[in-house]
């Protein structure tokens, strides 16, 4: 039994949520999103809250349980507050900056890394040395913050590169003479 797949989802103030067929449609302030629940799965939207249960007993259907309610309970959060991801730059010379619809970064190399923000993403540095990537759909969010690390993670000897706020990066000892 999924512990997370029992819990209904409630639909907060201020969103618009329906339900047609297998996909669950949310409006609210900050935009709109959509999400196809598998046909395993079934659900039913009954006292402004979604419920999502298995159709059979199946292990698929099972692993796929949890997984739903939590993308429809995603896309009601997205809706309303929306998701940020931060991210912290290391190193001497090291550094981030947004032009319009391209955030330059100098980590290290010969060049200025380019990386072209996405539609629907907002990416903003407040500071030199840290970036701030948010928006309503958790996965986008999270994929642009892992592409934008993914150009220099942090090596484990001096912690220079990019890595998430409060990120624990497990340092190793140098080499002795």
């Amino acid at each position: 039994m999924s512990r997370i797949g029992k819990k209904p989802v409630a639909v907060p103030a201020g969103v618009t949520a329906s339900l047609d067929g297998q996909t669950v449609k949310a409006k609210g302030p900050k935009g709109e999103l959509f999400f196809t629940i598998p046909d395993l799965i079934s659900v039913e939207f009954k006292d402004g809250a979604f419920k999502v249960d298995p159709k059979d007993d199946s292990k698929l259907a099972r692993s796929q349980w949890g997984m739903s309610r939590t993308m429809v309970s995603n896309i009601l959060v997205g809706v309303t507050q929306g998701f940020e991801k931060r991210l912290e730059i290391n190193g001497v010379g090291y550094k981030a900056a947004v032009a319009g619809k391209v955030v330059k970064l100098s980590l290290g190399y010969s060049h200025d890394v380019d990386y072209p923000i996405p539609e629907g993403i907002t990416v903003v540095t407040p500071k030199p040395t840290e970036i701030v990537v948010s928006g309503i759909d958790k996965q986008k969010v999270g994929q642009v913050a892992a592409e934008i690390r993914e150009y220099r993670g942090p090596e484990p000897y001096k912690g220079k590169g990019v890595k998430y706020a409060g990120e624990f990066i497990f340092r190793k000892e140098g080499k002795k003479k």
